[in-house]
């Protein structure tokens, strides 16, 4: 894979990249086509798991290489990749404060962002997308760094990140679809949403690869700023929504689930990026 994709240039790398996050997403949505009901356990374990994976993700992908990065461009290398990760979570923030959204296994009225009569359907598929907009940005800002030929970049630590993105989003995509198909929606309409809500990755990784690779003084302050986004999902939304409906007290699979994603992520960039 990264010799296929070393033939491109980052923007058109980045897009396959997206497409292919994208495509697992659509697997994970395609569970809905077996199961209407999914264990309330395996769902939250699943949702730990990702979550384990995006934090691992944002040091070992994202800020490490952005302070490395900062350092061998002459800034001052704690500095800028704070400033990136604040400001990073910060317009996550915003757009979660204005992006209409519901989670799922919540009453309609207490949907997020602003005001709407917008369909259940829609404001449950809006709560995931939401998740992928900081994935797509991460997976493009990784590809095009690449291109300015930084030593801390390197396209094998691009498509590790992107192999990380892609294993989170098996879940996510039945976290929406099947929680949808209990809503009474048919298979193909939950299938179709579920895999819908990760269309913007592609658009935010071609967005995120051609603001860096044309502007090389960018690059570690927008690895830090994916960084930042990625842990906000990851502490608003993520982790909350993996606990959410458990009465049962199955608090330790989860754990279980983020320690195991954190894991093999760590192992995964660390070993091949």
């Amino acid at each position: 894979m990264v010799e296929w994709l070393s033939g491109f240039n980052a923007p058109t790398q980045a897009l396959f990249a997206s497409i292919f996050t994208w495509g697992v997403t659509a697997l994970g949505a395609g569970l809905v086509f077996f199961f209407k009901e999914i264990n309330k356990k395996v769902l939250n374990s699943m949702l730990g798991f990702a979550a384990g994976v995006m934090t691992a993700a944002s040091f070992w992908s994202l800020l490490e290489p952005s302070i490395e990065m900062a350092g061998e461009l002459g800034k001052i290398p704690w500095l800028t990749a704070a400033i990136g990760f604040s400001i990073g979570g910060l317009v996550i923030y915003i757009v979660d404060k204005i992006l209409p959204h519901l989670h799922s296994g919540l009453d309609t009225s207490q949907a997020e962002g602003i005001k709407t009569n917008w369909q259940r359907s829609v404001l449950l598929v809006l709560a995931i997308t939401l998740h992928n907009i900081p994935e797509g940005l991460a997976v493009g800002v990784a590809f095009g760094t690449v291109a300015h030929g930084v030593s801390s970049a390197t396209l094998a630590s691009a498509v590790v990140l992107t192999i990380g993105i892609a294993l989170q989003n098996f879940p996510e995509g039945a976290a929406v679809s099947i929680p949808l198909r209990r809503e009474g929606l048919s298979r193909s309409k939950a299938f179709f949403y579920g895999q819908a809500s990760a269309i913007v990755q592609p658009i935010a990784a071609v967005i995120g690869a051609l603001t860096v690779a044309y502007i090389e003084n960018i690059m570690p302050f927008a690895l830090s700023f994916a960084a930042g986004a990625m842990i906000y999902v990851v502490v608003e939304e993520l982790i909350p929504e993996s606990h959410r409906g458990d009465e049962e007290g199955h608090s330790d699979i989860v754990t279980i689930g983020f320690l195991i994603g954190f894991v093999i992520m760590m192992m995964m960039d660390v070993a091949l990026g």
